[in-house]
């Protein structure tokens, strides 16, 4: 009891006695802790890689992506199919050939005016297409066969 008396009476540094407490004002804390923000986390994945997946000559199964791209570089050639993101890929096994084709564009499209114009005269417009060579033949002449 006679600790508890000497606290009361005798004041300390940071306890206070019943008359003192008009003198301190109130402090007010943080409601939250300090942290970082978790919103700029973009920029720190790899790129996606765009461009063709497999080379001229290589076999594919069904279904392998042959290319990805995100405009229409290349075009889908003989058993191969593009999807909604206009991914290339193989609708049957079979090996890979790249073929290029002359573009000439429609006369006033706007595709025409926005590049015909910029070219020079004379130059040559080219597509490229990704063809897939099944392994099994589906048209063999029977003629051929024959001889």
């Amino acid at each position: 009891m006679a600790a508890l008396m000497s606290l009361i009476l005798k004041p300390r540094a940071g306890l206070l006695v019943p008359g003192q407490s008009f003198l301190l004002e109130p402090v007010r804390f943080a409601s939250k802790k300090a942290g970082g923000s978790c919103k700029n986390t973009g920029g720190k994945s790899p790129g996606r890689r765009y461009g063709f997946k497999k080379q001229d000559g290589n076999f594919v199964h069904a279904g392998n992506i042959l290319a990805t791209q995100r405009m229409m570089r290349y075009h889908p050639g003989a058993h191969v199919g593009i999807g909604t993101n206009k991914t290339l890929f193989a609708l049957e096994d079979g090996y890979v050939r790249f073929t290029k084709d002359v573009y000439i564009p429609e006369p006033r499209s706007r595709n025409t005016t926005r590049i015909i114009t910029k070219l020079p005269q004379g130059a040559v417009l080219y597509k490229t297409f990704i063809n897939v060579l099944p392994l099994k033949q589906e048209g063999k002449f029977k003629l051929v066969d024959m001889v």
